[in-house]
């Protein structure tokens, strides 16, 4: 099946490209970057494909079948949509867009196609989120009633000033960045419950003088003081659904010399904590004595069981737990908790 890769930035480089390199169905025909030096990178690291900075020439190329959009979020969007009513199917990376709005125009677009449209919210590949998922639907924690979400780092924002921290690039920051992954883990492992009020706040502290802000470490690129901070550094937020509640603390910066990326599930029967990206422990009690343990597993890698799932769904029509029907719950979340935020109000979905 011959491919495109959309942005030849980080995460094309680190996840999308390798696990197309390793699927032995896929073939790599397009690298294509707005930057001509970034696509012909691509050519010679991987030696295959031909690099390009116009996506529309993937467009007209009835070769290619399918299309990973890895570029910033603002044109996650528009380049989605031309890919599917050229008739190609599409993994779009996370966010699905910057607004909820923007996503239902994916959504649209995926329907009137018939195409794929699968976002890259990589952790329902996740080995260790997909045990817990089966303890959940098994029973094993009883009754989900609440689930604590802390995604905070201690002074981390990525690139100040560049795309990570502008407002009209990337529709947000901490929330749409890391929240994403977390609410969507928290969503997918509860039964993708329907959220029935929101209430957050968003703060906007830490990196707004942008000179005088002192970090820890600054991946996405280094400080452009020329640049525009406009999205938050920390978010907070409360979703009602008709499972469990859902409270979640963010940060890409805060004033406390700690980093905590956890989410803890807590039943009536037993809890886990899972650790973003790592293991988990179950809490329990058991004969009257406390409990807790630790599942030993192998951990897959979740990006090579995305490319590939993503493959195989093309060929049999499996529809994914990643596609924009299911994905688009949490962009509505998002939408809602930033809609809050500025309204200073809880948001009530009829």
């Amino acid at each position: 099946m011959k491919v495109a890769i959309i942005g030849c930035g980080t995460i094309a480089n680190a996840a999308h490209i390798p696990a197309y390199m390793k699927n032995e169905k896929a073939e790599i025909k397009y690298f294509c970057d707005i930057i001509p030096e970034r696509a012909q990178a691509a050519v010679e690291k991987y030696g295959c494909g031909i690099a390009i900075t116009d996506y529309r020439e993937i467009l007209e190329d009835p070769e290619v079948e399918a299309v990973s959009v890895c570029t910033p979020n603002n044109v996650h969007a528009p380049i989605t949509i031309d890919c599917l009513k050229a008739g190609k199917h599409v993994l779009c990376e996370k966010p699905a867009a910057r607004t909820y709005e923007e996503a239902l125009e994916m959504q649209a677009a995926q329907h009137e196609s018939g195409k794929v449209l699968n976002i890259g919210v990589v952790n329902r590949f996740n080995t260790a989120v997909n045990l817990i998922k089966q303890y959940i639907d098994d029973g094993k924690l009883g009754e989900i009633f609440h689930v604590y979400v802390s995604f905070r780092s201690h002074r981390s924002i990525p690139g100040l000033g560049g795309d990570f921290t502008t407002k009209a690039v990337a529709g947000g920051g901490a929330l749409i960045d890391w929240g994403v992954h977390f609410l969507d883990i928290v969503m997918y492992c509860c039964g993708d419950p329907t959220p029935r009020t929101v209430t957050g706040e968003i703060f906007c502290k830490l990196g707004k003088d942008m000179k005088a802000y002192a970090y820890k470490n600054m991946w996405a690129g280094p400080p452009k003081y020329d640049g525009v901070y406009d999205v938050e550094d920390s978010v907070t937020g409360m979703i009602r659904t008709d499972g469990p509640v859902i409270t979640l603390n963010g940060a890409w910066a805060q004033n406390i010399g700690e980093e905590e990326m956890f989410i803890d599930f807590m039943g009536d029967k037993a809890g886990i904590r899972l650790q973003y990206g790592k293991d988990f422990t179950v809490y329990t009690a058991e004969n009257g004595a406390l409990v807790q343990y630790k599942p030993d597993f192998t951990m897959e890698d979740m990006f090579q069981n995305e490319i590939d799932a993503f493959i195989n769904c093309i060929e049999t029509g499996e529809k994914l737990p990643s596609h924009i029907d299911t994905v688009i719950i949490t962009a509505k979340i998002m939408q809602a908790i930033y809609d809050s935020a500025e309204q200073h109000q809880e948001i009530s979905f009829a």
